[in-house]
């Protein structure tokens, strides 16, 4: 049986791309905004923004909401600190191998 993609494989996923990386430090310079806004920071279209925030939106790191016609978004840093949870202990894990296998070189 194989599953979908984890959260920190969605997250990795999603900020692999620098406009979606872009989007994010935007959207942390302000409490929300709307795609329109965005789009007129970057060099892509609404369009385009749409659909980088559907992803960011997938991965968890942004959310979108209704208000009156607009759609807002903001930034989830959860998602962002899970994920940096995970590589910590990912490095940790390899630090430990690293250094096992330094001593067994120095041993010999």
């Amino acid at each position: 049986m194989t599953t979908g993609p984890g959260p920190a494989e969605e997250v990795l996923a999603a900020l692999a791309d620098p406009t979606r990386r872009q989007l994010l430090d935007r959207l942390a310079a302000h409490p929300s905004a709307t795609a329109t806004q965005l789009a007129g920071e970057l060099p892509v279209s609404r369009q385009a923004v749409v659909k980088h925030l559907a992803v960011l939106d997938r991965a968890g790191l942004v959310s979108g909401w209704r208000d009156g016609r607009e759609r807002r978004y903001r930034v989830r840093p959860e998602a962002l600190a899970d994920t940096a949870r995970w590589l910590d202990h990912l490095a940790a894990r390899w630090a430990g191998r690293l250094a096992a296998i330094k001593r067994i070189a120095e041993s010999g």
